[in-house]
């Protein structure tokens, strides 16, 4: 009698973890999740992290989690705030930088003037 050896994981290697292509264009709120899944999977260099990141997409498109789980389960993984865009007081509470648009265009074309005469 044979018997076949016994595999444990470890022996296992992790394979490498594939980007689920699932998004619904015609969904609003599961093409919104499926962005920042996108954006934070792109964004995530281990595998075990990418393969969380495709369980979550997962059980969100077979409802087995809402919308408001998903993106507290999520947060951890995005990348996206970008502190200097950002003000925040030790409160709790952010506030986001504003500017007029004239402003803007104002210092942006002074800025490539500058850059065009090597100034």
């Amino acid at each position: 009698m044979d018997k076949e050896p016994e595999t444990t994981d470890e022996a296992k290697p992790i394979e490498p973890a594939k980007k689920l292509m699932m998004d619904k264009a015609n969904d609003f709120r599961f093409h919104a999740a499926y962005l920042i899944y996108s954006d934070a999977w792109d964004k995530a260099s281990s595998e075990e992290v990418k393969n969380k990141l495709n369980e979550m997409l997962t059980a969100l498109s077979t409802e087995k989690v809402d919308y408001e789980t998903f993106y507290r389960e999520i947060s951890q993984f995005r990348v996206e705030y970008n502190p200097e865009h950002f003000r925040g007081s030790g409160g709790g509470r952010t506030y986001i930088e504003t500017g007029r648009k004239r402003e803007w265009r104002r210092r942006e074309e002074k800025e490539s003037r500058n850059k065009r005469h090597g100034r």
